[in-house]
């Protein structure tokens, strides 16, 4: 089933966002990068959810609010998102900061999540483990510490840069550094509101993730000790780029539990 492209206005942000599938609805929050196609992951997912892939605002097609100045300001908004749309016990999947997202909504409020899948997210500092600092690294340099499969990192690289795709990749970066830049990744207050997490959580991480090292997965998981834990071997940071068909699969396992 094709992905369709719609508009809507939430909280003066006009926000663009796709759409596919049927059933239980499931809401994408993607990485820093952006998400400006539909990967095998999500369409996988089309075909056991109503799968919905936002542009987070000042990303992508969406605008870039005035409002906009952290990321709990994020996590209001995808609040705001999920009223606005009706979404009903909805199946949140997010990936790097996407996936400190969706942890910065469910400390806020959880009536209208059902589950959280966290793919290697950021907002939580480990003890020894420092994230890349992905503001100085090159596009190049970043593309490949992406991967742990450098031949995806060469087809990536491979591809010739539009200069809509270098408008968009500026705007992207422009924005993560807005919500990311001090402190770097992550939210010092978010860890003593994690208790109030009260819907299931799962963790993935890819072990040889060089953005943000596994150690990280085992300190989100000392946070939230019923939180279901899947570190993939030979899998760098984009895990659903990676490991596309496991992680839907563990996706539709987890969330039909």
């Amino acid at each position: 089933m094709p992905f369709t492209d719609h508009f809507i206005e939430i909280d003066g942000c006009r926000t663009h966002y796709r759409r596919a599938g049927k059933g239980q609805p499931l809401v994408f929050l993607h990485g820093a990068g952006g998400a400006p196609q539909i990967l095998p992951f999500m369409e996988q997912l089309a075909e056991r959810f109503d799968v919905l892939v936002p542009d987070h605002p000042g990303y992508g097609q969406s605008d870039e609010p005035e409002w906009l100045e952290n990321i709990h300001d994020v996590a209001y908004f995808y609040l705001d998102f999920l009223a606005a749309l009706k979404l009903e016990k909805a199946v949140i999947v997010g990936t790097s900061m996407g996936g400190w997202m969706a942890l910065e909504m469910a400390v806020r409020n959880t009536s209208r999540i059902a589950a959280l899948v966290l793919v290697s997210p950021a907002g939580v500092r480990a003890e020894g483990a420092a994230p890349a600092d992905i503001f100085l690294l090159s596009p190049e340099d970043m593309t490949r510490k992406l991967f742990y499969d450098q031949k995806i990192a060469e087809e990536r690289l491979a591809v010739p840069m539009t200069p809509e795709m270098i408008d968009l990749q500026l705007k992207n970066r422009h924005t993560t550094a807005r919500l990311a830049w001090e402190p770097r990744l992550h939210d010092p207050m978010l860890p003593k509101w994690l208790h109030r997490i009260d819907v299931p959580v799962a963790i993935v991480w890819g072990k040889e993730d060089q953005i943000l090292p596994v150690a990280m997965a085992h300190e989100l998981k000392r946070l939230l000790p019923k939180a279901e834990l899947t570190i993939y071997e030979r899998c760098g940071h984009l895990v659903v780029q990676e490991k596309a068909r496991e992680c839907s699969e563990l996706v539709v396992r987890f969330a039909c539990k």
